[in-house]
């Protein structure tokens, strides 16, 4: 679950390669873990807790979002090269009457058609009692947002509520919603889920389609954090699973030709603990951006501080026919 856990920089490139195998007899092999190139590790790029990292691009400027923390109901940073990073004020400001405060968790920001912008964020109604998916908008990616409405956008209470929103745009211009119903709080399952949104970006306009739950051992009794990319005609769906609060949280990922699926997961998970040999603690709440130079990044947090809050990262991600490859240090 992603849940509060501030500002420096760097990329690190020593290549991993995180196990790629598929979920069916005619996928490749997964390749194992192995490094080259040595380079500095300069990471993590915000060393203040920033659990959750959500991260936008507008005109050459990145902006990072992240879950409340340091009296900020969202917290939120700006970059020019994904390294250097600036704090800036709380991006959601003022929340509703019906929100429980400092409990805004998992923001996802995406421009609109319109040039304004909507923030997709977590937080705990007081009636009913559940986590659920808000919505806000601003004029600008730094905000200050607005939440719109007098209640969330998604708040399926009989499966425990909806959290860990991200954003999809489709070759086709289609935008979608992902989320994450936390059947964990009631002890059902954890399904992924994906359905389209209005162009304005506040409301459904499909119902809900499951794509993938918790099944893999790796997983524990939870996944959550999807953020889906599209590359090569192939999507890949990337999550997190597993208690977030130690070295058994991690990145996973299924791959589909489709939007909607069927999503068949890989073998192995992406990153872990081990697999960086402690280097990235609970690596999970991940993001993919696109660099300066126009390759891909992986942002993701995980645990510094003798586990005691978890800093922002940024990795080189690749791609073998349309599976992600992570180069880690």
């Amino acid at each position: 679950m992603r849940r509060p856990g501030t500002t420096t920089t760097a990329l690190a490139c020593v290549v991993v390669l995180a196990a790629c195998g598929g979920g069916t007899d005619d996928d490749a092999a997964a390749p194992a873990p192995s490094s080259s190139s040595p380079a500095e590790d300069v990471n993590p790029v915000i060393d203040d807790d920033f659990p959750d990292p959500d991260v936008l691009e507008v005109d050459g400027t990145y902006y990072a979002y992240g879950t409340n923390g340091n009296l900020r109901n969202v917290r939120v940073a700006r970059s020019t090269d994904l390294e250097e990073w600036e704090l800036l004020e709380d991006a959601l400001p003022d929340l509703p009457r019906w929100v429980i405060p400092g409990k805004t968790w998992a923001p996802e920001v995406t421009e609109l058609d319109d040039g304004s912008y909507a923030l997709y964020f977590t937080a705990t109604n007081y009636d009913p009692y559940a986590q659920c998916v808000g919505v806000a908008t601003a004029d600008a990616p730094e905000g200050p947002f607005t939440v719109v409405g007098e209640e969330m956008l998604v708040c399926p209470q009989e499966q425990g509520g909806a959290i860990d929103a991200s954003t999809f745009t489709d070759t086709d211009g289609t935008r979608y919603l992902l989320w994450k119903n936390d059947g964990n709080a009631v002890g059902v399952d954890t399904w992924l889920h994906l359905a389209p949104l209005a162009p304005d970006g506040l409301s459904l306009t499909g119902e809900p389609e499951r794509l993938l739950k918790q099944d893999q051992d790796w997983e524990g009794h939870l996944v959550e954090a999807p953020t889906l990319v599209e590359r090569d005609g192939t999507y890949v769906l990337l999550y997190s699973a597993n208690d977030y609060g130690g070295e058994q949280y991690a990145v996973g990922y299924a791959t589909a030709d489709a939007v909607a699926g069927p999503y068949t997961k890989a073998d192995e998970p992406l990153l872990t603990t081990d697999a960086t040999d402690g280097r990235f603690i609970g690596p999970g709440g991940q993001d993919v951006v696109t660099a300066p130079d126009g390759t891909d990044r992986l942002v993701f947090h995980s645990w510094y501080g003798d586990t005691s809050y978890r800093g922002v990262n940024v990795l080189p991600l690749e791609w073998d026919d349309g599976r992600p490859v992570v180069v880690v240090p």
